[in-house]
């Protein structure tokens, strides 16, 4: 291994546990899911949090903005947002040159312009304000008339549904939802958390006061290192499969009894991309199936449909996609 890359392991493994720590400060019970966005992060894609209210979703966002030195913004999703909202718009200002005046378009930038943009219910908005940002995800730029914008670099939409309120709410399409890198679930934290949340200060809620760990020139080259971590062919092969066996047409009886539609090559690609930047974020310079066991859930459950069989037999998605594991 090159002594390059074996630093730059090191790196991200000690980037992980500073985040891990000073997050602590803030947050309590949110490991994994930490975990599962830094993965996100460093593979270069974005995120859907689904949860209840009140579970610290935003305050999460907040905190890892703060820790990474990143430049923070937050969209409130509601039906009247438009895409200008998002995006930005050229306004008319005046502008005074000698003995005239005169009238130009100048672009105002938008809140998409931020390193992490929490979009926060984005179930709230149409689908046509929901594409504006969506468009942003895919192509890490905008365009407004005939000129084109490059959004910030890193760049991280985390977005966030509430999972049981449906009455006026716009959900986004199979196709839309399979642009995003991870889906991750909150739960409810455990009894010792809880006592331990219901005597956080507000405070020691103070982001002002935390030192940011790394920085985006850091934090760029740690992404490039990411497809110099080998990936066996057994490994490979055992994402394929995996994959593979999600879909009704794969072979997998789970599937042909469960499944409406399985998940697509792209998420092939992203779980072996996420497989990657977790086994960096662990230290390790090589993918295992338990590094891909470990990410196959947060990468897979928004990208599979069940059918009416196993909604009767109480069949989630996750216990489905243990099930597909080859």
């Amino acid at each position: 291994m090159p002594s390059s890359l074996k630093a730059q392991i090191k790196a991200v493994a000690n980037f992980r546990e500073q985040t891990q720590s000073k997050a602590s400060e803030f947050l309590i019970g949110y490991d994994k899911i930490i975990d599962s966005i830094l993965t996100s992060f460093l593979g270069g894609g974005h995120v859907l949090l689904i949860g209840l209210p009140g579970l610290g979703k935003t305050l999460l966002v907040k905190v890892l903005s703060a820790i990474w030195g990143l430049e923070f913004s937050r969209i409130q999703f509601t039906p009247d947002l438009l895409p200008s909202d998002i995006t930005g718009t050229e306004i008319i200002q005046e502008k005074t040159g000698g003995k005239t005046t005169s009238k130009v378009f100048e672009f105002q930038e938008g809140p998409v312009f931020a390193n992490l943009v929490l979009a926060d219910e984005i179930n709230r908005t149409p689908p046509k304000t929901q594409s504006a940002l969506l468009q942003a995800m895919e192509e890490k730029q905008i365009t407004i008339g005939r000129d084109t914008w490059q959004l910030a670099s890193p760049f991280m939409v985390m977005a966030t549904q509430n999972p049981i309120e449906m009455e006026g709410t716009y959900p986004l399409p199979e196709a839309q939802l399979d642009r995003f890198f991870m889906s991750i679930q909150f739960e409810y934290p455990s009894r010792e958390e809880e006592a331990k949340i219901a005597l956080i200060s507000s405070k020691n809620q103070n982001l002002d006061r935390v030192k940011p760990v790394a920085n985006i020139k850091s934090i760029e080259s740690w992404k490039q290192a990411i497809d110099k971590i080998a990936i066996p062919d057994s490994v490979l092969n055992f994402i394929v499969d995996s994959i593979r066996n999600t879909r009704p047409q794969g072979g997998a009886k789970v599937a042909e009894r469960y499944a409406e539609y399985g998940a697509g090559p792209r998420a092939t690609q992203y779980l072996v991309r996420a497989g990657r930047a977790k086994a960096l974020l662990l230290g390790e310079s090589v993918v295992t199936e338990e590094i891909v066991k470990a990410t196959f859930h947060d990468v897979l459950r928004h990208r599979v449909l069940l059918n009416y069989s196993a909604l009767a037999e109480k069949i989630s998605v996750d216990d489905y996609l243990t099930e597909c594991f080859d």
